[in-house]
């Protein structure tokens, strides 16, 4: 899942950014280019994008199917099961609503029985391995298409994806919305590339 550029908020209410309707891509960029999320704001912030070979294109690749949702907590699709395996970033409310959402902040396994979820913003759950963060009241999904560059692509190394708004006419002008790190540098095998998002969504926002 991606993390937030933290001024996209502000772009999106400036109205400098628009999901649904502006053309949203995704760029790769290697290890060189030193992320900031609380300063970095425009494309123009951006460096050490990958060179057009093996594949890749600068300019990265459009995302389809943007969208947006307002889901409240006792709606939301995904309650927690017994002895199941959660990943850290999962999304869960309680079999039976609270009111509340709770993310994963420590992956495991669930236990037999469920926990008694605490109530208070930010406190965690224990949950025989899962430690679950209460999250909030509610939840707004930004989600598209997975982005794909099609086969072959060998290109790399590329440590950094970020996802930008590019329907504004220069890059000092350009949001940044989002950024995914790998965690170690990655390159292409020579089929085609998949960036995959979490299946909640490609960025989320929590409402308290």
């Amino acid at each position: 899942m991606a993390q937030w550029y933290r001024n996209a908020l502000m772009k999106f209410l400036n109205k400098e950014a628009d999901w649904d309707t502006d053309t949203n891509v995704m760029t790769l960029h290697t290890s060189t280019y030193t992320p900031n999320l609380d300063t970095h704001a425009y494309v123009s912030d951006l460096t050490n994008e990958l060179s057009t070979a093996s594949g890749y294109t600068v300019g990265g690749v459009t995302l389809g199917s943007c969208a947006r949702a307002y889901t409240a907590a006792n709606s939301w699709g995904t309650s927690r099961a017994n002895t199941t395996a959660y990943a850290v970033g999962d999304v869960v409310r309680p079999a039976t609503g609270n009111g509340f959402l709770y993310r994963c902040a420590a992956a495991g396994t669930s236990g037999g029985a469920p926990p008694t979820f605490g109530t208070v913003l930010g406190r965690e759950t224990a949950d025989n391995t899962v430690v679950w963060e209460n999250v909030g009241s509610g939840i707004i999904q930004l989600t598209a298409a997975n982005a794909v560059w099609s086969s072959p692509f060998s290109a790399g190394p590329f440590r950094y994806a970020a996802i930008s708004d590019r329907t504004p006419a220069t890059a000092a002008t350009q949001p940044l919305i989002g950024l995914i790190d790998f965690g170690s540098n990655q390159t292409g095998g020579g089929g085609a590339l998949n960036v995959n998002f979490n299946a909640a969504g490609a960025l989320l926002l929590f409402i308290p």
